[in-house]
């Protein structure tokens, strides 16, 4: 893909700092030129049943599916976000523990906190994931007069980069960043999360960076196969149960 700003290579290439700074453990991710050298086109996966949400309600499913797609677009490399199951990853995250807040702190103080002390808000991650997809699709219709998966595709772009710049501010004070934040977190670990998850479908995120699954220790091999392909399949959990 041509595209400017936030297409499938500038993702993968800042995936690894920005999930990073998200607090995101995340495999290290090879350059797109290196994922291509070592693994061949990716044919898009076997049609499934398609899965209901948990969490997002049909506004909410629509702006995801959108942001989704838009940040990981079909092209030569693997299939777009929503034939990855980026989407479902993200429901399946925001309707669990992790979105629930379950291991966060939720007693207090509020106070605006620095980046190193992690996140402060008195909203768990879901309660964050809805008020900012609202507060976004207000700011769509504002700017472009409808909802951010309405727009065209220069209109997100422009929506996107304002959010990860923090050009964008939203009317009910919720901090833009923390949001963005959240958002990149949450589709890069859709990209490269075990499958059983719901993301990562047919393992296509790891053939684009040749990561082998699980079993990750391959210490006889390292010599053998150094700057070449490592011809294993990705292995999932469900692969070894």
């Amino acid at each position: 893909m041509k595209k400017q700003g936030f297409d499938r290579r500038d993702f993968l290439k800042t995936a690894v700092v920005s999930g990073a700074a998200a607090a995101s453990a995340t495999a290290a991710i090879a350059t797109p030129e290196a994922a291509q050298a070592q693994q061949p086109a990716q044919a898009p996966p076997a049609p499934t049943e398609p899965s209901g949400y948990t969490f997002l309600n049909l506004d909410e499913a629509a702006f995801v599916e959108a942001l989704v797609d838009h940040m990981v677009p079909a092209d030569e490399i693997s299939p777009k976000g929503t034939d990855l199951g980026v989407n479902i990853y993200i429901d399946r995250a925001l309707a669990g523990g992790w979105g629930k807040g379950d291991r966060l702190y939720m007693q207090g103080p509020w106070k605006l906190g620095a980046p190193s002390q992690g996140y402060q808000l008195p909203l768990t991650p879901a309660q964050l994931y809805r008020a900012g997809i609202a507060a976004t699709n207000a700011h769509c219709r504002k700017a472009y007069g409808n909802t951010f998966d309405r727009i065209a595709p220069d209109q997100r772009q422009e929506v996107l980069t304002g959010l990860s710049t923090g050009k964008i501010t939203f009317d009910s004070g919720l901090p833009v960043r923390v949001f963005w934040t959240t958002l990149y977190q949450t589709v890069v670990e859709g990209m490269y999360s075990d499958p059983i998850y719901g993301g990562n479908r047919n393992k296509a995120g790891w053939a684009i960076i040749g990561f082998p699954g699980v079993i990750a220790v391959h210490r006889d091999h390292v010599a053998q196969y150094r700057g070449k392909p490592f011809p294993n399949k990705p292995v999932g959990i469900a692969d070894m149960s």
